[in-house]
């Protein structure tokens, strides 16, 4: 009961957030063009910032280079995943301006914020070093290759037609991911004032990306909240067969003489089944994709996580 609790407490505080920031607007608090104000803080400045300082804090050379051998699980769990989105996409004709944000919610997870709280929850310290395996694939996989998507799929392709843009090859948090591997291969410490600052910096993320979303709600009336075809088959992928494909890979690993301890495989089936990345809205509207799809599928998935803890409980225990 303690472990639902304190994981029910993660959702709650995600909601009160979003709450604040529907309120807020539709009492009138923000002007006009505050929603892409804070967005275009986040994705530039603060991502960068917060995804840097996460590297150094949860990570060090040796602990990364120790933690390869074990990667091969998650890494093949978000391909499968990958590959079930892109098919989904074809079969389900999700149109432009959905499509990164789909294929981001069935791949890539929430792991931070809820992800690790749940972890630590459930299993304690003793289960740090399999979280952040699972911690790593998940961040190379969004600010790698999902950020990626989501800034080449906007609305305004299918008037102007596809062309690549190059300069969304590097976006900024992939940027910050970057520097702040190279950082970390160097081995070098991070002055104090440098740490504090890209710390306070990066902690604006969560809270006003939260609030975006809440913004966004006010805008589109919270009624629009809905489960649509495609809403649907991004939660199925990303309750249902990411953690499937996870757990599949480990029962198969003996044939591939992979050694899974039991903890590890828990940890990444529960990691593979947290919610879609409450910073999805604030990607797709910097990408001029669809917005309202992203929140909608972000506010349902992390509402549908109160369902899903008592389940992945049951599987993993």
């Amino acid at each position: 009961m303690a472990i639902f609790l304190s994981s029910i407490s993660s959702v709650v505080v995600i909601l009160l957030m979003i709450l604040l920031g529907y309120v807020l607007q539709r009492k009138g608090w923000f002007a006009a063009t505050f929603g892409n104000n804070i967005s275009k803080l986040i994705t530039q400045i603060a991502l960068p910032a917060s995804i840097f300082i996460s590297v150094q804090q949860n990570l060090t050379r040796s602990s990364l280079l120790a933690l390869l051998e074990d990667m091969l699980v998650p890494f093949l769990g978000v391909i499968l995943s990958y590959i079930f989105a892109f098919i989904l996409v074809k079969v389900l004709k999700v149109p432009i301006g959905r499509r990164g944000t789909f294929i981001n919610t069935i791949a890539n997870a929430n792991t931070i914020f809820i992800g690790m709280p749940l972890n630590i929850a459930l299993f304690g310290d003793k289960a740090m070093p399999y979280f952040l395996i699972y911690y790593v694939i998940n961040t190379v996989s969004t600010w790698g290759f999902g950020v990626f998507l989501i800034k080449n799929d906007n609305l305004n392709r299918e008037k102007k037609g596809y062309k690549l843009d190059l300069k969304k090859i590097l976006p900024m948090p992939l940027v910050g991911f970057i520097v702040a591997v190279i950082w970390l291969l160097t081995d070098w410490q991070l002055p104090k004032f440098a740490s504090e600052t890209f710390t306070y910096v990066g902690n604006l993320v969560t809270p006003l990306s939260l609030i975006y979303i809440g913004i966004v709600l006010a805008n589109s009336g919270i009624k629009n909240i809905k489960i649509d075809t495609d809403t649907l088959w991004a939660l199925i992928g990303r309750f249902i067969f990411a953690p499937a494909a996870v757990a599949v890979l480990i029962h198969s690993s003996g044939l591939i003489h992979l050694a899974v301890p039991e903890l590890m495989g828990q940890t990444f089936i529960v990691q593979a089944a947290t919610p879609a990345l409450s910073v999805l809205p604030i990607l797709a509207n910097e990408a001029h994709g669809d917005v309202d799809y992203a929140t909608n599928v972000v506010v349902l998935s992390t509402l549908l996580f109160v369902i899903v803890i008592p389940i992945l409980m049951f599987i993993v225990q």
